[in-house]
């Protein structure tokens, strides 16, 4: 199957009674050079959590707008690509048929899934809805982030391609693991068995079976 897409960047801005972010970002055709840490032009305002090799790309199924201008109808006019920040925008990928490790060719790139994205406070300031990040991570419609496993040249004019299939765990499951189950270890080892998970959701998985207990997550959402 190839997937139509739509490119977004951004750049750094400060936002009012929060922390910056380049979560606004806007739309760009033509050609674009996608190296180890993302797309030429596109900025990370804290590598610590956002950002970096196992967080290139974000990827946003613009399916899910029509749910939240549902739930939101208030600011329905919001609920567009690429309101959550999202480098990638496509119709017909959504977390159900997405896998951990699934490859991608993009263009001259090849790209990995490595986690489903982990909703954060700023998208609460982002959208003026309090408790944004947490209805986003207890919907399950994150979208999820890509690692580059091989550079080049990409393009709004190049579709996806899934080249790979190495896991036989979906988005969609791993969300489900990380944030809508009570502690299993079983299925904490079956999510750390998925090829290309990320190095911060290996580590998540590994402390809590090693600790027994689940992290405490209101920092992350509520910040």
């Amino acid at each position: 199957m190839r997937y139509p897409v739509e490119v977004f960047t951004g750049k750094i801005r400060d936002y009012a009674g929060s922390r910056p972010s380049a979560i606004a970002k806007i739309q760009v055709d033509g050609e674009l050079m996608l190296n180890d840490l993302g797309l030429a032009g596109d900025e990370q305002a804290e590598t610590k959590i956002h950002g970096g090799p196992d967080r290139a790309l974000c990827h946003y199924p613009r399916e899910h707008y029509l749910h939240w201008a549902r739930q939101f109808p208030a600011q329905a006019d919001l609920f567009v690509a690429p309101a959550f920040g999202e480098n990638l925008s496509t119709d017909g990928l959504t977390e159900q048929n997405v896998f951990i490790g699934d490859i991608f060719q993009w263009g001259e790139a090849l790209i990995q899934v490595t986690q489903p994205r982990s909703p954060c406070f700023k998208l609460n300031f982002h959208f003026g809805i309090s408790d944004m990040a947490t209805q986003m991570q207890n919907a399950g419609k994150t979208g999820w982030l890509y690692s580059v496993i091989a550079p080049g040249q990409v393009s709004a004019d190049a579709p996806l391609i899934l080249a790979s299939r190495v896991s036989d765990v979906s988005v969609q499951e791993a969300i489900a693991i990380a944030w809508h189950m009570p502690f299993d270890d079983d299925q904490y080892h079956r999510l750390l068995s998925a090829a290309g998970l990320s190095k911060s959701w290996t580590r998540t998985m590994q402390k809590r079976r090693l600790s027994g207990k689940i992290e405490d997550q209101s920092r992350r959402l509520r910040g």
